[in-house]
């Protein structure tokens, strides 16, 4: 990246105090919209508001229990209740990966500070410290170190090595600026483009995509390295006829490819 590019992305994160931008060895820098207190109050809301329902039907459950003992009775609730308060953030993050219906409804994910996958101690840590952050009452301890701190964490966060970030809807992207107007070598061979169809995973299609929307913020070394092994990834799923790659870069390769892929469902 060029210092010009770097002082750009320095001034946007001074700017957007919200925005944590994350650089990856490849060169490339995405932005990672933090959720504030207030969002997060309110998925913390909804959340609550699950734990009574589920607490409710499980203290009617073990009412049953009563009959044979009140107090072995009320110490099974007492234990329903804090597994339940605990184990439902845990539970719910774990599954959804960092997500709760609370932060599922209100768009936001728990990730890792380095925007990777949570691991399940992260999970674990992340909601024990729950009962830190909630002292003295509704939250007080957490809201105020989200205020203070610069990715917007509580002490569960911090402890954690997480972020709460938004995940804003967004709209698909113009094709037609990337693939729109260059000639396609590949789609002389429609039996192979089939095949590349059928073989290629969504999550393969979006890497090819993404490396296209963003090769403007690549540095040109790994601009042409990123292409070279996304190209050569794809060439080992369907090889294509030497007459239709000769003469094309990698890039323009991969860019073949994502015509195929992409502008093939929408059709």
């Amino acid at each position: 990246m060029s210092d010009f590019q770097k002082k750009e992305f320095a001034s946007a994160e001074r700017a957007k105090s919200n925005t944590l931008l994350i650089h990856t060895p490849e060169g490339i820098i995405f932005p990672l919209l933090l959720a504030g207190p207030v969002t997060r109050l309110l998925a913390w809301i909804i959340d609550l508001a699950c734990i009574i329902v589920a607490t409710t039907f499980s203290r009617q459950a073990l009412a049953i229990t009563g009959l044979i003992s009140p107090d072995f009775s009320q110490a099974l609730t007492m234990l329903s209740y804090f597994l339940i308060t605990i184990g439902y953030g845990i539970a719910a993050e774990w599954y959804w990966r960092g997500q709760t219906i609370g932060k599922r409804l209100l768009r936001l994910r728990v990730m890792d500070v380095q925007g990777l996958r949570l691991k399940a101690s992260q999970v674990v840590i992340r909601n024990l410290m729950r009962f830190v952050d909630s002292l003295p009452f509704f939250y007080l301890i957490g809201g105020i170190a989200c205020l203070f701190s610069r990715r917007a964490q509580r002490l569960g966060d911090i402890a954690a090595n997480t972020i709460v970030i938004r995940n804003p809807k967004i709209s698909d992207p113009d094709l037609e600026q990337i693939i729109a107007g260059k000639y396609n070598s590949l789609r002389k061979y429609p039996h192979l483009s089939a095949r590349l169809r059928q073989k290629v995973s969504p999550r393969e299609a979006s890497i090819a995509l993404q490396s296209l929307l963003r090769r403007d913020e690549l540095d040109p070394e790994a601009r042409v390295d990123l292409f070279k092994k996304i190209a050569f990834h794809f060439r080992t799923i369907v090889e294509f006829p030497e007459e239709a790659v000769q003469g094309i870069t990698d890039e323009q390769y991969v860019r073949n490819v994502a015509d195929i892929l992409f502008t093939s469902k929408r059709s």
